[in-house]
């Protein structure tokens, strides 16, 4: 018979074990949904996705970014992956360095094989920048890119490139040499993400698309996080679908967001029927 103590000692095995487990069950519902899609469209699936984590024990969130381990893990799977295979890429991120994100369309660029981007929820910044190496960009209805113009500093103090460059223009002979040399590497960054962009886009586009898509996305038009729909991508001249299949946001649930002492948003995670009668419509403004 169990006395108090052999309880207690249980149940903390248990608390220790059970979300082993369980993220050990997850990880194996994600590669069997992974390997449905890629028998389905016979390609090579890769995700990066980018969910704000919690720390086990402290408790801290800890956003994440396109980083340079991000970079080696797709060069790694574009490795093992035939040169004439077609690559699906799930992106959902908010974006991050960009030498890693340089990499990884680059090496997307150079594939034989036909490169479809698949964009859920969002894309921003770096993600972009890799979305724009794809022979095929496909998004949810509601879903976004952004602008790529380079930032400059930390995550926790940056500048926009093009804005430091237009402080830099307004007349002030008391600047410090270390705005000066800010302003010296605002203005490479701006130049170098702008032929990239251009660079990335030239296959599908013609030189002077090309060059007036790098100068919209590249050059500070607008702030940062600015959201880019499939309407303002398709003006922009972008060709953008929007037949996203039902798998990819099935294997996008199987990717939690971290809980939450009180959840921020909730529903009943479950489809409803389609009704017979006609909804009622919004009123005319």
């Amino acid at each position: 018979m169990f006395d108090l103590n052999s309880i207690f000692f249980l149940f903390f095995i248990a608390q220790f074990f059970i979300p082993l487990l369980q993220k050990r069950m997850l990880a194996l519902r994600r590669q069997a949904a992974i390997r449905a899609i890629e028998q389905t469209r016979h390609s090579r699936l890769i995700t990066m996705i980018h969910r704000q984590e919690t720390m086990s024990i402290l408790g801290f969130p800890v956003a994440r970014y396109i980083d340079i381990e991000d970079s080696e893990d797709v060069l790694r799977a574009i490795r093992f992956t035939p040169p004439d295979m077609p690559i699906d890429l799930l992106l959902h991120t908010p974006g991050g360095l960009v030498l890693a994100s340089e990499q990884i369309a680059y090496a997307l660029k150079r594939r034989q094989g036909k490169v479809t981007v698949f964009v859920p929820h969002y894309a921003m910044s770096g993600g972009t920048l890799i979305a724009l190496a794809a022979d095929e960009i496909v998004m949810d209805a509601n879903a976004v890119l952004g602008p790529v113009d380079p930032q400059l500093g930390t995550a926790q103090s940056s500048f926009a490139a093009a804005s430091v460059m237009k402080a830099l223009s307004q007349p002030n002979p008391n600047r410090e040499d270390t705005t000066l040399i800010l302003g010296d590497l605002a203005e490479k960054a701006l130049r170098q993400v702008h032929a990239t962009v251009r660079r990335l886009l030239e296959e599908h586009h013609t030189e002077a698309d090309a060059e007036r898509i790098a100068s919209t996305l590249a050059d500070g038009q607008w702030t940062h996080d600015y959201p880019l729909d499939v309407e303002a991508l398709t003006k922009l001249g972008l060709t953008v679908g929007t037949e996203l299949p039902r798998s990819v946001y099935d294997l996008m649930d199987l990717y939690p967001q971290t809980s939450q002492r009180r959840p921020g948003v909730e529903f009943i995670p479950i489809p409803y029927p389609q009704r017979n009668t006609e909804p009622p419509r919004k009123a005319e403004r």
